[in-house]
């Protein structure tokens, strides 16, 4: 059974509802999306009413992960976020003509005008403002007490999920848990933002196990995965350890034999996959954002015009060169992982000028290639074992540490090592999440958390990275209505 997400099965009176969500959020985006508009208030109390309404705004949220949001602006994983990440690292050089934004981003020119920027940072707080309605409305309602923690817990995972990915990159950001918010919110400190984001989690362990729940929906083990980040990231490693082997022994989540099944659409919601946003194969509910553009970005336009199945390829973020030269040829990872050539219809081998990232396309399942059905992992098992193994190396454990990194590397087909220092265990992990983890939306987030953005990014493209590129810029937008807003050094 593939992994039917929430996305997926929602009907079209949810799509509706959806829609409507996306429109009272849209309401407040356009020049101070933070502040609430009162009228809509008579909307949102006539609403929760029943245990479906509450179903309905959760899914909601749900929505604006994936592939629908408001004002035709693509959801938080479809495209911009992840591939954001990798451009403003050593993961990804823009090769789309015309968008300078990207060029900015790839380059390391961007500033607080950035358009990446405030798309990123509108639909996130758009999907906050979601959760924050549904955490506050929903227990009011009269249900069943039982799916009524679960729809509150899953509202808060999704909340702290979002808090992470924001407070990653903009440091310090308004702080909004209430549907209520002040008209011109200032900045609170990352360190206020981290403890909602690790009380959010922790209340959201509560939730049922996966399996227990349908595909797609948070898990206790995709909170106690997500709270292991969190604690590696705040270099709390006693609690990344305990959170992360939490989810290694609860027997719930495993490796794929090979890394080339990662990525097949029979192995969406299967065991490695701890929490993934879904695309496709919703019945044409939400047709014009129905699929993920991994393909569409990361193909080549040459995919299209020399084979007839195949079509909207266009390559518009690749690989660097460093980074695929940093792949050994033994690693089963590289040609998962690449393009560098391929066959036309005639046989003919077609050789690429710029090498592609090709590993979220099924070809036996989805010859056509362009949009795709896929899911975006945003958890996936591996990362908990580069996790743990980090963590542990951190505590001076290093058996336990080499014995977990060793798990990711042995599907790699690559050789066992065996590291004794804390220096040499972080080279490692950098190494091994940058292979495991390409055009995952991780890259950015590892080199600054481990403080070697300026340096690798040196080794792969040749610029010589400022230091205020260890944070984004607030968007410029926002502070323009919003007096209060704080912008980060340097920009």
């Amino acid at each position: 059974m593939t992994m039917k997400t929430t996305h997926k099965i929602i009907s079209n009176k949810i799509v509706q509802l959806v829609i409507f969500w996306a429109t009272v959020a849209s309401m407040t985006s356009c020049d101070d999306f933070l502040v609430e508009n009162p009228k809509d208030r008579v909307a949102q109390s006539n609403f929760y009413i029943s245990a479906q309404d509450a179903e309905f705004a959760i899914n909601a949220i749900y929505g604006y992960l994936g592939s629908y949001s408001a004002g035709n602006t693509a959801g938080i994983y479809h495209s911009t976020f992840w591939y954001t990440i990798g451009l403003a690292s050593d993961e990804m050089n823009n090769n789309q003509l015309g968008t300078f934004w990207n060029d900015e981003l790839a380059n390391f020119g961007y500033n607080a005008e950035n358009t990446n920027m405030l798309e990123i940072w509108e639909v996130h707080y758009k999907s906050i403002f979601l959760a924050n309605i549904a955490i506050e409305r929903i227990p009011l309602i009269e249900m069943d007490s039982n799916q009524k923690n679960r729809l509150v817990n899953e509202a808060k995972f999704l909340r702290g999920l979002l808090y992470f990915n924001l407070v990653r990159m903009y440091g310090d950001i308004p702080l909004l848990t209430t549907e209520e918010s002040p008209l011109y919110p200032a900045s609170d400190p990352a360190s206020e933002v981290y403890a909602q984001i690790i009380a959010d989690l922790t209340a959201a362990e509560d939730l049922p196990e996966v399996g227990d729940i349908l595909r797609g929906r948070a898990t206790r083990g995709a909170a106690k995965a997500l709270l292991s980040k969190v604690y590696l990231t705040l270099e709390d490693y006693e609690k990344a350890s305990e959170k992360a082997l939490e989810v290694i022994n609860s027997g719930k989540y495993g490796l794929w034999d090979s890394f080339e099944d990662v990525f097949k659409l029979s192995s969406r919601g299967g065991k490695e996959a701890v929490f993934s946003v879904g695309f496709g194969d919703a019945g044409g509910a939400i047709s014009f954002w129905e699929v993920g553009q991994f393909n569409v970005r990361l193909l080549p336009l040459e995919l299209t015009r020399s084979r007839a199945k195949v079509n909207n390829t266009h390559g518009w973020q690749v690989a660097t060169d460093h980074l695929y030269n940093d792949f050994s040829n033994e690693d089963s990872r590289k040609s998962v992982t690449f393009m560098a050539n391929f066959l036309d219809d005639n046989g003919n081998q077609v050789n690429l000028s710029k090498i592609h990232i090709r590993k979220y396309w099924d070809e036996p399942a989805d010859p056509t290639a362009g949009g795709s059905f896929n899911d975006f992992q945003v958890i996936r098992y591996a990362e908990v074992l580069l996790i743990y193994a980090e963590a542990q190396a951190a505590l001076g454990q290093f058996a336990t540490a080499n014995e977990y990194l060793n798990k990711v590397r042995t599907r790699a087909n690559l050789p066992n090592v065996e590291i004794n220092t804390q220096e040499a265990f972080i080279s490692a992990i950098i190494s091994e999440r940058r292979k495991e983890f390409v055009a995952e939306g991780h890259r950015w987030f590892d080199l600054v958390r481990l403080g070697k953005l300026e340096e690798k990014v040196n080794l792969a493209k040749g610029i010589s990275v400022n230091p205020i590129y260890n944070l984004f810029p607030i968007p410029q937008r926002e502070r323009n209505v919003n007096p209060n807003l704080s912008q980060n050094p340097g920009y």
